[in-house]
């Protein structure tokens, strides 16, 4: 993908961003997962880390080598219209400058956004891959979009009366490095994310869980993102795990006849 069409979908990526949007993303994990959401008229297709990996037979925790996500980027872009934006975890690396390198082979395969974790490292670290990030896209003439993910409350990283504060924290140091969203996983609580939204001010990402209100009490909160992670894919799994036990245990189809009515003819989407 040329610098120019890579920058088109950036901007269009940015604008469903915007105040008064809300963006619903359906994480994919292969081509055809990419292209079924698109299908189904999302705006954008976001990948999971763990759900990538699991396809391709690592496990979650930046296992995957680097050149086949890079590879399983461009296989998207090349199928899919609208924007891709890639869950990187760490960035593969603890050196700024390294993950930058990759945030940077990500965009030339046709990637224009990215999700950038702290997990269990201390915050300073994110902010100097950050700034490290800004730094080369500049450089190279491509643009990005840096959804900052903490995992303050998704790995419970300080005791619960202290998570919203510590969010705050993280969130300020975040945004002023030169991030453009803010990706908040486990948050469920309506007051702690219109707090969160208001005081940093940049869009806020939730991801999908038993206990999340649904989309309309997530945007008058303030959210104006929210990602399935590797749910769809967990379901998919489990749709084939069960079919696949009743053709074993049982010499039975009936789950998989039932569970594939309705899917468009996937050749069909594949050469649109």
């Amino acid at each position: 993908m040329t610098a120019t069409s890579q920058n088109d979908r950036a901007k269009q990526f940015r604008a469903l961003h915007a105040p008064g949007n809300f963006l619903r993303l359906t994480n994919a994990w292969d081509v055809a997962s990419a292209r079924l959401a698109e299908d189904c008229g999302a705006k954008a297709v976001a990948t999971s880390s763990a759900a990538v990996a699991w396809a391709h037979g690592y496990p979650d925790g930046e296992k995957l080598p680097k050149d086949v996500h890079i590879t399983f980027v461009r296989e998207i872009v090349r199928v899919v219209q609208v924007p891709i934006s890639a869950d990187i975890e760490g960035g593969y690396s603890d050196d700024p400058d390294e993950a930058a390198a990759f945030v940077i082979a990500l965009a030339h395969a046709g990637a224009v956004g990215i999700n950038l974790e702290d997990g269990h490292d201390r915050p300073p670290l994110l902010v100097a891959k950050i700034h490290a990030i800004r730094k080369a896209v500049e450089k190279a003439g491509v643009d990005v979009y840096v959804n900052a993910r903490t995992d303050v409350y998704l790995k419970s990283l300080v005791p619960e009366e202290r998570a919203l504060d510590e969010t705050l924290a993280r969130g300020r140091l975040y945004r002023d490095a030169g991030a453009d969203g803010l990706f908040v996983p486990a948050l469920v609580d309506t007051d702690a994310m219109r707090k969160i939204a208001d005081a940093i001010a940049l869009p806020l990402n939730v991801l999908t869980r038993k206990d999340l209100p649904a989309v309309d009490v997530l945007r008058n909160a303030g959210a104006r993102r929210l990602s399935s992670g590797g749910g769809i894919a967990r379901a998919a799994y489990a749709a084939g795990w069960r079919a696949a036990a009743e053709i074993l245990d049982h010499g039975r189809y009936d789950t998989m006849l039932t569970g594939a009515e309705g899917l468009p003819n996937l050749n069909a989407l594949m050469e649109q």
